[in-house]
C-alpha cells in the first residue's frame, strides 16, 4: 500500500537521489536538491507531497501559489526564482505544478494520477481556481531528426501524437493551452513542454 503524505525534512536526501533517477538528462542546474526542498517546505509546507513504498521514496510533486499570467512565456527557472520557490505567492490563485516524478520503477500504477489528485484536494481546500503547469514533451526525441520542436508539439496538441507525458497528464483532465519553448534544459523534450490547465472543479 502506498502512502501520499507531505514532504518533511528527513525526505530531503531521498528527494535528491530520486530527482536523479527521474530526470537522467536534465540540465544540472535545473535539478532540485536537497537544500531547495527544505525552502519549498518553509515557504508552502501544504504544498509538498511525497509518495512512500515502505520506506522507499517513490514519488514527489513539488506545487507553489501563482497569480503568473497564462499568456506570458516564462521558463522553469524563473517561475520557480531558479528551484528556491520564492516566487511563491501566498494570496495566487492557481497552484503552479513545478515538478513532478515517478520511479521508473513504478510508473504505469497509477502513483501520478494520486498526486495530481492530492493536488485537486489542495485546490478546493484553498479555494483555488486549479492546477496549470508546463507538461515536458518527452517524446520528442525520436522525431528529432525529421520534425522541429513546434511540429511536434502541434500535432501532440492537435491529438495527431501521443507523448508519454502530456497525453496521460490530458487523461487526468489537464486542457492543453499552447507550446512553451526554451522552457527547460533537456535534450529528452526539446527543451519544451506544453503548458496546461485543470479547473479545480474537475474530478481526477
Amino acid at each position: 500500500m502506498y502512502l501520499i503524505r507531505n514532504t518533511i525534512p528527513a525526505d530531503v536526501i531521498k528527494l535528491e537521489a530520486l530527482q536523479r533517477t527521474v530526470f537522467p538528462t536534465l540540465a544540472e542546474e535545473e535539478r532540485l536538491a536537497a537544500p531547495h526542498y527544505l525552502r519549498h517546505i518553509e515557504l508552502f509546507p501544504e504544498g509538498q507531497f511525497v509518495v512512500t513504498d515502505g520506506e522507499r521514496l517513490i514519488a514527489m510533486s513539488s506545487t507553489m501559489r501563482t497569480n503568473h499570467p497564462l499568456e506570458a512565456d516564462h521558463t522553469f527557472l524563473e517561475i520557480s526564482d531558479n528551484l528556491w520557490l520564492n516566487t511563491h505567492d501566498p494570496q495566487g490563485v492557481w497552484l503552479y505544478g513545478m515538478d513532478m516524478g515517478v520511479d521508473p520503477a513504478y510508473r504505469g500504477q497509477g502513483v501520478a494520477r494520486a498526486l495530481y489528485r492530492t493536488r485537486q484536494e489542495l485546490c478546493r481546500k484553498l479555494g483555488l481556481k486549479g492546477q496549470v503547469t508546463v507538461g515536458m514533451l518527452n517524446g520528442y526525441l525520436p522525431y528529432k531528426d525529421h520534425l522541429t520542436i513546434d511540429a511536434y508539439g502541434a500535432r501532440v496538441l492537435n491529438g495527431e501524437l501521443t507523448d508519454p507525458t502530456i497525453t496521460p497528464q490530458q487523461k487526468v483532465g489537464f486542457v492543453l493551452v499552447r507550446i512553451v519553448k526554451n522552457y527547460l534544459n533537456d535534450p529528452q523534450c526539446g527543451n519544451a513542454g506544453i503548458l496546461m490547465v485543470l479547473d479545480a472543479a474537475k474530478t481526477v
